[in-house]
């Protein structure tokens, strides 16, 4: 009997050291694929006050992440990191990449990445996802961040932006070398897949009409988009739709890079997000989190919901009832006056296409405060 547990144990050794020979030749391939963009070209200017760079990163599941490194001009020593994605479907020349910049000025690493099968990031099929590979995606930036010379790695934090809020706070109860988390404006990717908004499909009947069409959609065309912000423009459109439009569509924010700004996502591409709730633990999460929503976001009441949830084990929209969370001190739950949802994705402005006065929404200083005190 030994003797077969020693031999299975073998083979599967060797099985591994071939696998793991294969999957370092499929991650030196997706590195040279990589064809980085070296010009600026984002949706906002570069800052004099920060310094800029293009890296690629490796995930767990042998797939390379193209990045924006942002780093404080003459900075000295190690520093606290901040590691930023989101929205989902957008791509790190949009708001994360603003983000992590603007973190960058105010003396933290920064790192702004293409989330799996998304923008420089390689993957194929294009534009698709999956919670365990993108909450990776999440803990592989923290891997890359704490192998630079000059980050602290003792103090990582992450900026997750609208559906990558959820990610971020999933990663967040999985990963604890993650200190310090801001979900800004966040979607709950799988409440909102399986239940609809404001959980209006909440039923066995609208999820099993939603499996349904997405079988027949893996036989009929399983590579089809859809899902980017509608365009043209219907003027009944509701205002978080148009507000969509404003950022993505007109010069305020179009990336030619972006799904959201262009054919959206595969149809079949987040199925995987309507069987899952990934906020499960997010009740046991015992380091510091900034939930930070706008007053008249569409999106509130996922991040509500999840601040209760994450501080209460029990909140509308979880099923499940779970433990108070052990450090319910460092939690915070931060609504924006007068703030929409996509103003918190570059500030927001007073006239549409990005133009009139700057609204400024975005609370740079407090964000850099939450990390500063927490990233110590």
């Amino acid at each position: 009997m030994k003797k077969t547990v020693f031999a299975a144990m073998l083979v599967a050794g060797v099985l591994t050291a071939c696998h793991q020979k294969d999957n370092q030749t499929k991650t030196e391939n997706n590195m040279q694929k990589l064809e980085l963009t070296q010009e600026w070209d984002k949706v906002f200017p570069l800052s004099e006050k920060v310094n800029h760079r293009k890296v690629t990163f490796e995930t767990q599941y042998g797939l390379t992440l193209a990045a924006d490194l942002y780093t404080p001009k003459d900075a000295q020593g190690k520093l606290a990191a901040i590691a930023v994605s989101g929205p989902f479907g957008a791509v790190k020349e949009q708001s994360s990449g603003l983000y992590a910049m603007r973190m960058a000025e105010r003396g933290f690493v920064a790192l702004a990445f293409d989330p799996s099968y998304t923008g420089e990031s390689s993957g194929e099929p294009r534009r698709t996802a999956s919670p365990d590979i993108n909450t990776e995606d999440f803990m592989a930036a923290v891997d890359f961040l704490s192998h630079q010379e000059n980050v602290d790695a003792e103090r990582i934090g992450i900026i997750g932006i609208c559906g990558w809020g959820g990610i971020a706070l999933n990663a967040a109860a999985a990963d604890t070398r993650i200190k310090a988390t801001v979900a800004s404006t966040m979607y709950d990717m799988t409440r909102v897949s399986g239940n609809g908004y404001f959980d209006s499909e909440d039923n066995e009947a609208s999820r099993h009409a939603a499996r349904e069409a997405m079988a027949k959609q893996r036989l009929a065309d399983p590579a089809k988009m859809a899902g980017g912000v509608v365009n043209p423009l219907p003027s009944d459109a509701p205002q978080f739709v148009k507000d969509y439009y404003d950022y993505y569509i007109t010069p305020r924010g179009y990336h030619k890079r972006s799904g959201n700004s262009n054919d959206g996502w595969r149809i079949i591409g987040t199925q995987a997000f309507s069987n899952s709730r990934f906020l499960y633990y997010i009740n046991e999460i015992r380091s510091a989190v900034l939930v930070m929503h706008g007053e008249k976001a569409h999106s509130r009441y996922f991040g509500e919901a999840a601040y209760k949830y994450m501080v209460e084990g029990k909140a509308d929209g979880y099923n499940v009832v779970g433990k108070p969370n052990p450090n319910p001190e460092n939690k915070e739950l931060l609504i924006i006056p007068g703030a929409s949802h996509c103003d918190l994705y570059d500030g927001g402005y007073t006239e549409l296409v990005g133009k009139g006065t700057a609204k400024n929404l975005i609370p740079w200083d407090k964000l850099a405060d939450f990390f500063a005190k927490n990233l110590r």
